[in-house]
């Protein structure tokens, strides 16, 4: 399998030829994913909350009922126009086609609470990950979370997901970011970092 980066064109022709190519509406494995991660959220409400790899927004909109205020991201105009036709009565929720992580999008010059990276990562080169996380640690609060969310099963991808994770958290680590729990469910798993200044604990979920 190759080790470059997906091009933004494959995510593109994937939501033209199929409106919902992963079954995000439908497939009880993503609805039992989505309420895991839903629960590994900082507690609510989070002020603002930046999405990478929205796709058609069923995320998104599951999103709203724990943050006031979103941005969220995707690769595809296809899959972003769905996604603003699903979250239209939200208008705290805005959208921004970018691709990771050569267009990374200027988030909020006073930084972001959560940023949410959802099943993208092991489709980047093990060096393009390492760019998103530094990317990432630099637009949140030190008071904020990133959380990342991998498939575990086989994949033609340039990196599995447990690869991805590792590399992500492992690029982190040396910009002071360390994680605050990770766990492993039926096909995937989700790891969560925070800053090392961040030491409130009562800013995490009960589990």
């Amino acid at each position: 399998m190759s080790k470059e980066t997906w091009t933004a064109d494959v995510f593109e022709n994937l939501f033209q030829q199929d409106p919902d190519p992963w079954n995000f509406e439908s497939s009880p494995y993503e609805q039992k994913k989505l309420q895991r991660v839903l629960q590994c959220l900082p507690c609510s409400p989070i002020p603002f909350a930046v999405e990478f790899g929205c796709a058609i927004g069923v995320g998104t909109l599951a999103l709203t009922q724990r943050c006031q205020r979103i941005l969220a991201v995707d690769a595809s105009e296809t899959a972003l126009t769905k996604a603003r036709q699903r979250c239209q009565e939200y208008a705290e929720v805005s959208f921004i086609k970018a691709f990771l992580p050569s267009a990374y999008p200027v988030v909020d010059a006073a930084g972001c609470d959560l940023i949410l990276i959802s099943e993208i990562l092991y489709f980047l080169s093990q060096t393009d990950i390492q760019k998103l996380a530094f990317q990432t640690t630099t637009s949140l609060k030190t008071i904020g979370h990133v959380l990342i969310v991998n498939w575990t099963g086989e994949t033609d991808t340039p990196c599995t997901g447990d690869e991805a994770a590792n590399c992500f958290i492992q690029a982190c680590l040396t910009h002071d970011w360390v994680p605050d729990l990770s766990e492993r469910g039926e096909g995937y798993r989700i790891d969560r970092l925070r800053h090392l200044s961040n030491h409130d604990e009562n800013d995490v979920s009960s589990f």
